[in-house]
């Protein structure tokens, strides 16, 4: 009961979070791991919280017009699909080669938000049609949210900005809309498989689906000045989780390149 209480309180914190910004995975998966499941339960188990959280912020921004499902459901869709072909494809993935690779893309994340000019609220005219958006971007990072997750969200708001035209708000509150039908697809397929621990998934679940109430809202009151600076702060940190792993080989580049840098 007492690790159940304390996941659950990780999973509010990582709804908070993953709601305004994305990246809760990098926090309730380590809380799970160091739970003592199996890294397939881990990840099964971890797309049941989402699911909750996901949908709760969903939710949140449905009911204040935020989100416009005849526009973007299809994307939605095809995300949910992705997931669900990315989870079959889990035995297979290069998961060394996703963990190589992410924190620095995060970190192009954090610098790409931070320097941004045309970051705000309005809307700005589209580079793609929300059709070539759903059978794009969509599909992709759906397929990498079923293989591997961390980031999936932050992935989802930057194609909405930057190629869809979306201002803070709407992009976080349709990358929500995709972030969920990615879980729920996963999780159908680990449902499948008998992987997920349900006392477990449900306790974090209730976590995340307040806590991703609560950063609904935060983003609904705060806008573009409560998103921006917290998508560059969640991304150094889950850029520096990733980082802590010695194992990680984009430690070792980073850590050859600064000896480079300053002479050993």
């Amino acid at each position: 009961m007492i690790t159940l209480a304390v996941l659950t309180l990780v999973a509010l914190v990582a709804g908070f979070l993953d709601a305004i910004a994305g990246g809760g995975g990098l926090i309730t998966v380590p809380a799970l791991a160091l739970a003592g499941l199996d890294p397939v339960a881990v990840v099964a188990t971890n797309k049941l919280g989402g699911t909750f959280g996901s949908g709760s912020a969903t939710l949140s921004f449905a009911r204040a017009g935020l989100i416009d499902f005849r526009g973007m459901g299809p994307s939605a869709v095809a995300a949910g699909l992705g997931a669900a072909i990315g989870s079959v494809a889990l035995p297979l993935a290069p998961r060394g080669a996703l963990s190589a690779a992410l924190p620095l893309i995060l970190i192009v994340v954090a610098v790409y938000f931070a320097f941004a000019p045309s970051f705000g609220e309005r809307d700005r005219r589209n580079r793609i049609s929300p059709r070539a958006y759903s059978l794009t971007v969509a599909p992709l990072v759906g397929f990498y949210d079923g293989i591997f997750g961390p980031g999936a969200g932050s992935f989802y708001m930057i194609g909405m900005i930057a190629l869809l035209g979306f201002g803070a708000t709407r992009a976080v509150a349709h990358a929500r809309l995709a972030n969920f039908a990615s879980n729920f697809g996963s999780l159908l397929i680990f449902i499948l498989g008998g992987h997920v621990l349900y006392v477990t998934g449900l306790a974090m679940g209730a976590g995340q689906f307040v806590g991703s109430r609560l950063g609904a809202r935060a983003v609904i009151g705060g806008g573009a000045r409560l998103v921006r600076p917290m998508i560059v702060i969640i991304s150094c940190l889950m850029a520096a989780r990733l980082l802590m792993n010695a194992g990680n080989p984009a430690r070792a580049w980073i850590i050859h390149a600064l000896s480079g840098a300053f002479g050993g």
